[in-house]
């Protein structure tokens, strides 16, 4: 979160007489324009000048026209574009003493002091040189006649702040990068194409992604798509991985699939450190298999296209921050790098966390892999982690004789069948028999059980919807018939796989354990719920597909009023009494407002947000997006609220509306829900059975205590486990939401993006705590 107003200090006043200046460099990345769009409109919210600088440092170093004053209406219409608005160089003359002086008096003329640097590693590297040598350069133009005292005097003091922006996700210290999750967009698009010509043929495709020097969207695909193999540069495969690797191809097409798929990272390498590539896997598998093989490097096209859902927020939050620490920066604080920590915006040491990203290099040229993979950070470890079980590990002849059940509950959403894969894979390596429940808990009660095998979910990952079936029926009415056939098969756990309908489901079921002994059961539940409201986890498997859905909707909407110009778009967002679509949607797609339940609301709000839209109306940007959550008010219904504003906007503007309905609730899952799904899954089920080895007595199994019926669910960084009867405090049952949500405190900075005159307060952040997380970093991986 942003720290506005840190001292009592009115945050629309902070900036003035400060000027920042705003520049992309190095590799384009989808998500650039929206940190851009919030860098300067922040930085206008609290009252200083920006400036853009088009093509980046080379346009910092030859100056003129290079760098202009941007205005709000100036970053409109710019979140929904790929690249970035301002442009982007390799510029060599940066990299000379000279080219940095020429940058620094072209800073100096126009007086500004806090510089916004977008990039990669090698470009904030750049802007820390520039710092550090600030003194010494505003030294030289004084001594040359370019600059005089006074202003050496008011431009003392260079202030840098960096927002990492690589698809690659190469940077150490954040969870993810600017253009990432769009890249892997772009990516599991193609894989789905390819997909379905390499079935019909019985072909093999080897596909080669970007990543030269780190193998995160090769891994995040292969996870994603289910692929047979993938290659890393931070963990080339064991000697004689040629064999291995045929072998795995003969298993998968003796077990009835019809393709294959490999993904190579570009910078994959052996043992010896010499590439893999498309080319040698190619002739490797024709020759030792005689399969139809096909290549396909994908290239550029990663770096292109619309940005995802995800790169928006990412790129507005960082923007944010980044305003916030350059205004609060001092002389003696260091250059910092704003960073994702799970769902927080954090500011970390910039130099550390290039350092740490550098060590990465120095260990993989060093043949010390596993260090190369824990430094990459927790995240990149855990799906190098499943993805080695999911792929290179097989069920065993032995059997635990241990029966585990799943089943979906709730409406249906895309990343259901990525979950139900990953449970029944992991939880047949483990030696478990593994049983498919149809029809949720309904289904439990009707005997609609049977046994489900690895090859049955084999291409389940990329499906949506819920290919067991699910209802929102509770189990309380079938309690008794549950628990004959809990008896019945045997079924010694239950992965439940659900929204608000899971949740309270398997209450009941603890709450019948006191009558029913058969539910002495260990129990997990995986929240998957578009809406987002599932107690005990930040997110749940689905939203991020329905938010990119409604996200994708609204830049066509936009862009119809773009032609007809002065019309205000209504738009009713799913998620029951969870305003998180419609407000993360709003942040998406840059919305004028957005009416949610957990933000109370009346005709004054109404009346001036319709007063926010007239003035609107008279600048250059002459359209309207205002989003309502279905169930926000049961008086101000969408029609009512259309019916205002189209009477309160006559002669201004007209009004259009839309309700979007179940199309959120379908579509193919995006690489996001498929790997939060495969890693919920697989948790899941691990922890599954570590549970039952607890609960076994006196030979069988009897859970009764409270943390043996848990939430899995994502808490900041990781995945945790808590107990129902934790959760059951924390709920609003009445509305099926959770009493505390993390996202309603985003809610202001999409007021200021969307120019509302409000102030607000933040917390204080520092640096501190930061750079001793970096710090202890290095002494962990240096032991």
């Amino acid at each position: 979160m942003a720290n506005i107003n840190t001292a009592g200090v009115d945050p629309t006043k902070m900036g003035v007489g400060r000027a920042i200046a705003v520049l992309t460099s190095g590799g384009d990345a989808q998500g650039m324009n929206a940190a851009v769009r919030a860098t300067v409109r922040v930085g206008l919210y609290t009252g200083a000048k920006v400036f853009f600088v088009h093509e980046g440092y080379q346009g910092l170093v030859d100056g003129g026209n290079h760098i202009r004053p941007a205005t709000w209406e100036s970053v409109s219409m710019m979140l929904q574009l790929g690249g970035t608005v301002i442009g982007s160089a390799r510029c060599k003359d940066f990299q000379t003493r000279e080219g940095r002086l020429k940058a620094a008096y072209n800073l100096v003329k126009l007086g500004v002091t806090n510089l916004c640097v977008i990039g990669g590693d090698g470009s904030l590297t750049g802007a820390n040189i520039f710092r550090t040598e600030w003194s010494d350069l505003l030294k030289d133009l004084i001594s040359k006649g370019k600059i005089k005292n006074e202003e050496a005097k008011a431009s003392s003091h260079l202030n840098i702040v960096g927002m990492v922006g690589s698809i690659d996700n190469d940077f150490c210290g954040t969870d993810m990068t600017i253009g990432t999750d769009s890249a892997l967009h772009r990516i599991i698009e193609v894989v789905d194409s390819i997909t379905t010509t390499a079935q019909s043929h019985q072909r093999a495709f080897i596909l080669e992604v970007m990543g030269r020097h780190c193998g995160y969207l090769a891994l995040v695909t292969a996870l994603a798509c289910g692929a047979d193999w993938v290659f890393i540069p931070e963990m080339p495969p064991d000697d004689g991985w040629e064999d291995h690797l045929c072998r795995r191809l003969t298993e998968t097409r003796n077990a009835g699939s019809r393709l294959n798929v490999i993904i190579v990272a570009e910078g994959a390498i052996n043992k010896d450190g010499k590439p893999i590539t498309c080319d040698q896997l190619k002739d490797l598998v024709t020759k030792s298999l005689g399969f139809d093989t096909r290549a396909t490097i994908l290239g550029h096209v990663q770096r292109g296209g619309t940005p995802s859902a995800f790169d928006r927020v990412l790129g507005s939050r960082m923007g944010v921050e980044a305003v916030m620490a350059l205004l609060e920066a001092t002389p003696e604080t260091p250059a910092c790098v704003v960073s994702l920590s799970g769902n927080q915006a954090v500011r970390l040491p910039l130099m550390e966390c290039v350092q740490v990203t550098k060590d990465v290099t120095v260990a993989m040229n060093e043949g010390r892999f596993d260090d190369a993979i824990k430094l990459r950070g927790r995240s990149f470890e855990n799906n190098w982690n499943t993805y080695k079980l999911l792929a290179h590990v097989r069920p065993p002849e032995t059997k635990s004789n241990i029966n585990v059940a799943i089943l979906n509950v709730g409406a249906p959403c895309a990343g259901m069948n990525a979950a139900v894969r990953a449970a029944v894979r992991i939880g047949l390596i483990q030696g478990h028999n593994m049983l498919a429940i149809h029809d949720g808990f309904e289904g439990l009660a009707e005997e609609k059980i049977e046994p489900i095998t690895w090859n049955t979910v084999g291409d389940w990952t990329g499906k949506g919807g819920s290919e067991l079936g699910t209802k929102r029926v509770l189990p309380g009415k079938y309690m008794e018939e549950i628990s004959l056939n809990i008896a019945k098969y045997n079924i010694h756990a239950l992965v439940i796989i659900g929204g608000f309908e899971a949740f309270s489901g398997a209450l009941e079921m603890v709450q019948g354990r006191g009558k029913y002994e058969e539910l002495c059961v260990p129990m997990v539940i995986i929240p998957a719920t578009v809406s987002n409201n599932v107690p005990g986890s930040d997110f749940s498997i689905g939203a991020d597909t329905a938010l990119n859905t409604i996200t994708t909707t609204c830049d066509r909407i936009k862009q119809s009023a773009a032609g007809t110009k002065r019309r205000v778009f209504i738009i009713e967002t799913m998620g029951g009494y969870c305003g998180y679509l419609a407000t993360m949607a709003g942040f998406s797609a840059g919305a004028d407002a957005a009416y949610i339940y957990e933000e109370k609301f009346g005709i004054r709000d109404l009346e001036r947000n319709v007063e926010h839209l007239v003035e609107k109306m008279k600048t250059t940007v002459k359209r309207g997006l205002i989003l309502r959550n279905e169930n926000c008010n049961s008086n101000y219904t969408t029609d009512f609220i259309f019916n205002l504003y189209s009477e309160e906007g006559k002669g201004v503007f007209d009004c259009r509306k839309n309700v979007l309905g179940h199309m959120q609730q379908g579509g193919t899952p995006t690489p996001f829900d498929r790997n939060f799904a495969t890693k919920m899954g697989a948790k899941a089920v691990l922890w599954l059975t570590e549970k039952l080895k607890e609960c076994y007595r006196h030979g069988r199994i009897f859970a009764n205590t409270p943390d043996s019926a848990c939430v899995l669910g994502m808490r900041k960084r990781g995945l945790v486990l808590q107990p129902l009867a934790e959760l059951k405090e924390q709920t609003d049952f009445e509305h099926r939401i959770p009493k505390n949500q993390w996202w309603l405190k985003l809610r202001p900075i999409m007021k200021i993006l969307a120019k509302y005159k409000i102030v607000i307060m933040f917390s204080q952040r520092v640096l501190k705590n930061s750079i001793f997380k970096i710090l202890l970093l290095f002494i962990i991986l240096q032991q």
